[in-house]
């Protein structure tokens, strides 16, 4: 009698659900990009729940000090402690206490502030930042802020060095529409890797120029973008061209990438 041969049947991906900390995760990201912050009936109403089931979350998420609240607005907003976190666990801390006593050095020598910007998903993130204290105005990105990897001085150098197959990654990450289309992004991204830097108008600010190094770790793995936003400030020295600011810009950016390659 002939066996009739039996197929596994293939098991069922397994879902799991936590709706407590889904619903914290979606506040949390919602008020990421409210500057001004939300109050909590403002909160339930954008993401179409109750208050009463955010309430308790909103309130532990602000002891917790994930969320801060404005006791004359009532508005909830966003702390430093997600950054806090990102710096103790993973190589930011560590980039951060090289780049930091050279960014003020830059700083000093040419007159402009400048940040640090490393890649986070399908965007980049401001770890770290040195204003120009030499002069009462000028402009200075936000810790914290979050740049786009598309359009951006930051986010060409980013792209450009990262690897294929994390740089195709990036882009199925990027939220749509695109400032620009792929043929001119990759145009751009080879133009960026034959000259070394990149330098463009600050889509944040009219009159400033933004100019970035790639800052290279071991194995010459590009980890984050040394930026200056050039501003031309009346009646400054002579030396401060933003032709000098790039040379400065790239001798800070050689020397945190030559103290990062040192890490083990």
């Amino acid at each position: 009698m002939q066996k009739i041969k039996q197929t596994a049947k293939p098991v069922a991906r397994q879902e799991y659900s936590a709706p407590a900390l889904e619903k914290g995760i979606e506040i949390f990201e919602l008020l990421a990009g409210e500057q001004s912050g939300l109050t909590i009936s403002e909160i339930a109403f954008r993401l179409g729940r109750s208050i009463s089931e955010l309430f308790r979350i909103v309130i532990v998420l602000e002891r917790k000090q994930w969320l801060q609240k404005d006791p004359e607005s009532a508005r909830y907003s966003v702390t430093y402690r997600v950054l806090e976190l990102a710096h103790r666990g993973t190589p930011a801390q560590a980039m951060s206490l090289i780049a930091a006593p050279v960014m003020s050095e830059l700083s000093s020598q040419t007159g402009q502030s400048c940040h640090l910007v490393v890649p986070a998903g399908g965007h980049a993130l401001v770890i770290l930042r040195q204003e120009n204290l030499a002069h009462p105005g000028g402009f200075a990105m936000r810790l914290g802020a979050v740049v786009s990897l598309i359009g951006t001085c930051s986010g060409h150098v980013l792209l450009a060095y990262a690897e294929a197959e994390a740089r195709d990654t990036f882009y199925r990450q990027i939220p749509h529409p695109w400032p620009m289309r792929k043929d001119e992004i990759q145009k751009r991204l080879e133009r960026v890797r034959r000259q070394g830097y990149e330098l463009r108008p600050s889509v944040v600010g009219a009159g400033i120029t933004d100019i970035s190094y790639p800052i290279h770790a071991r194995e010459g793995k590009v980890v984050a973008a040394l930026t200056i936003p050039y501003l031309a400030v009346p009646n400054q020295p002579r030396k401060m061209t933003i032709e000098h600011a790039r040379g400065q810009l790239e001798q800070a950016a050689r020397r945190i990438s030559q103290s990062l390659v040192l890490i083990r």
